[in-house]
This record gives structure tokens, sequence and C-alpha cells, in this order.
């Protein structure tokens, strides 16, 4: 079913049909080899990554959770989901673009890719509008935060993310929908906050956290632009050759036959750098994961817990903790 070059992944990635642009690759192995083991890396470290922000933010359940934590575990099962459909993609890559698996695994395979694209972008996008507003209007609403409005928020975006698998004709709303709308949306939430803070840091004279919030802003956006804009461009490229607007020429098949595969890889990336950019950049989460590797890795680790228990008057037994007391 996705025979035909790099036509397959430009089905996944662009929204296209099989018969929408014939290109026809040139069956290239170290191009092949190289995006396979691009997937293979960032499915190993999406898997990872998103796995530990699932037992984090479990661990955090014990305390109350912010609506921004209620998104950042929804991104993450949807990034794991994403993540998940590489190996299928590297399998086809690597037999020169055909698919092995049948039809009906190939539909299944290519809607949940799509679906979880976009539910990615949404969510990135609802955290940027969240951010801002429970920034801005802390001050003003003294109420108790309340998940239930989150929750209602998530299941429109996996509604919208389902429904745009849907095939369209036009081609442009893709484009326009999975990444100039979330981009302008993001862009604006941070830079609305960025000024908030900015007016705060005037009055509180506190350098230190506007730089840090700038930071970790700016890393936000740079991620997001960088790793969607090339494919969403040369997606919007084809568009126009569709269109008669641009030309057909040796340019473009260059383009969409070398470079194309490899914005589809970066743009797989953003599945491994989101665990990083909003948990990893929290030191909460970090020291939780310093704690994790400690326990993992360090012996010393564990003897310093039995010696602390034992100085408490507690004796650890075959995984249990005894206590004893001194006779009166």
């Amino acid at each position: 079913m996705l025979d035909g070059g790099v036509l397959g992944r430009r089905e996944v990635a662009g929204g296209w049909e099989l018969e929408d642009i014939d290109v026809t690759a040139d069956g290239n192995p170290i191009l092949r080899f190289l995006i396979c083991v691009v997937y293979s890396v960032v499915c190993a470290a999406g898997l990872v990554g998103n796995l530990l922000v699932l037992f984090f933010i479990r661990v955090k359940q014990k305390r109350k959770k912010s609506k921004v934590d209620f998104f950042v575990l929804n991104l993450a099962v949807t990034d794991l989901q994403f993540v998940l459909t590489l190996p299928f993609w590297a399998v086809d890559i690597a037999q020169d673009f055909s698919w092995p698996f049948g039809n009906a695994m190939c539909k299944i395979i290519l809607s949940v890719t799509v679906m979880n694209m976009y539910a990615s972008v949404f969510f990135l996008t609802a955290m940027s509008v969240t951010r801002y507003c429970s920034v801005a209007f802390a001050l003003k609403s003294r109420a108790p935060h309340k998940l239930c409005s989150t929750k209602w928020v998530c299941a429109i975006i996996w509604t919208l993310a389902t429904l745009a698998t849907a095939p369209t004709p036009i081609f442009s709303t893709k484009i326009l929908v999975g990444f100039v709308m979330p981009m302008s949306i993001v862009s604006v939430s941070y830079i609305m906050l960025l000024r908030f803070i900015r007016k705060r840091s005037m009055k509180t004279s506190n350098r230190k956290r506007k730089s840090r919030v700038t930071k970790s802003i700016t890393i936000v956006v740079l991620s997001f632009f960088l790793c969607w804009m090339p494919n969403h461009a040369i997606t919007l490229w084809s568009v126009l050759v569709k269109l008669n607007a641009a030309n057909w020429d040796k340019a473009y098949y260059i383009v969409h036959t070398y470079v194309f595969p490899l914005t589809v890889c970066l743009a797989h990336t953003n599945s491994c750098l989101n665990p990083i950019i909003y948990c990893l950049m929290r030191k909460e989460f970090r020291n939780k994961l310093r704690e994790l590797l400690q326990r993992m890795f360090s012996p010393c680790y564990r003897a310093t817990s039995v010696f602390s228990l034992a100085s408490r008057g507690e004796k650890v037994t075959a995984g249990h903790t005894i206590t004893w007391r001194p006779r009166a």
C-alpha cells in the first residue's frame, strides 16, 4: 500500500494520498539506513522519556496536580503512542518503502500516527495558553484550581485529533491547523507571558526568575518551530506545485527525495524532546529522576538508606523494616 518511494512517508507527514504527487525514490541505501537509525534512536529515547514522565506524574498523584501537569500527562501518552509507530515505518523504509504488514495494518498505523501527531501539537498549544492564564490570573482568582475544565479540553483535543485523520481535499488546511495556527497561539501566549513577568519583575526586581522563565520559553518556542517548520514548508511547496503555483523541477525532486524524509525524522524527534523540555527542566522532576537513578545504580544509596533507617531505630531484614525500641 505504501509503494512509491518517499511518497509513502509523505502521506504520513503531510496528509497526501498516494496518487497526489508521483515522486519515486531512487532506493538510496545510505538515506534509508540513516532514516532507520534516526527512527530507532527516537523510538528508544521517546519510549524511555515518556514512560518516565508517566511514572513521575503517577508518583505526584499523592499531591495536588496542576492543570499543566494534566496536559503533560496527556502529552506523554500521545508521544508514547506516536513513537510506538516508528518501528513499523522503519521496516517500511528498510524494505525500500514497501509496506509488508498488509492494508488493514497500514490504515491503523497511519491513523494512529496522524492522530497523535495532531494531538501532540494541540496539547502543546493548550499548555501554552494554560501557562499564561495560570500566571496572569493567579492573583485575581483565589479559588482552588479544578481539573474538570481541563479534562473537557483534553477530550475536545482528542476528538479534534481523531477527526484530523479523515482525508481532506484541501491540503493547505493541514498546514494551517497543524502548524500555522498552533505556532501563532504558542508564540502569542508566551510573548504575553513574558510581558506579564517583565512587568512583575520590574516591581519586584526578581531578575533571576525572569531570566529563567525567558530561557524556558525560548527553548519551548524554538523546539516547536525548528522541529515542525521544515516539514510543513516542504509540504506547502507540494501544495503550490499541485496548484501549478510553483514549477516541478529538479530542485523539487531532489528536495522531496532526499530532504523531505529527513524533515519527517526531525518532526518525530519532537516526541522525545517534549519530556526533556516539559519535565526535566523542572526541578522537582530532575530530583525524582536523580533519586530513581541512585536507587537503581548506586549501592551506596541503598547502604545509606539502610544506615538512615538504623539511625532511627529500624532494622531492614529481607526487604522488611523492623522497628525496635530499647527496654525501659
